[in-house]
């Protein structure tokens, strides 16, 4: 029962670091190794220099659907972790975990609906004069489509999950 709860507490862990990569860093977008996309930024290398210059996304309602889908996932998987060590604790034998299940299962539909819009919307949300066919998606959106079934499976794994010995001391 500990390797269980070890392994769901780390499998958690992961998820979020994946999530709050997938959010916060800057490679949804990428064009020729150059400019770079993301939910917050749009970024190119300056040769001149060797650094990346970034500017604020130009914001429409499409891309601020993503922002926030992809914020709250972050944000709830957190409160999951959390409630999910609390209960641990807390509750008693045979108790089981719902919040922390359909918590992850929350957040893994608001992933994947920040990933669908971002790929059926992309031209709208990158407004780039540029053919989009020059350039492809970059490892945050891939890490986004990874995520929807890691919270999926960890959600229905917390749900069938019932705790079998108090750990409270």
């Amino acid at each position: 029962m500990a390797f269980l709860l070890i392994a769901v507490t780390t499998l958690h862990l992961i998820i979020l670091a994946m999530l709050f990569i997938a959010t916060a860093e800057k490679s949804w977008w990428t064009w020729e190794n150059v400019e770079k996309a993301d939910l917050w930024h749009k970024c190119f290398y300056d040769n001149s220099t060797g650094t990346l210059m970034c500017s604020s996304a130009n914001e429409n309602e499409w891309l601020r659907s993503v922002q926030a889908l992809m914020v709250l996932s972050v944000l709830v998987s957190s409160l999951c972790l959390l409630v999910f060590l609390f209960q641990l604790f807390t509750t008693s034998k045979q108790g089981l975990f719902y919040f922390s299940g359909l918590g992850q299962i929350f957040a893994g539909l608001s992933v994947f609906s920040a990933v669908l819009i971002y790929t059926i919307q992309r031209k709208e949300i990158l407004q780039d004069p540029r053919e989009l066919s020059q350039g492809h998606f970059g490892y945050c959106y891939v890490l986004g489509w990874v995520c929807v079934p890691l919270l999926l499976g960890s959600g229905v794994l917390y749900v069938h999950l019932r705790k079998k010995k108090s750990f409270a001391a």
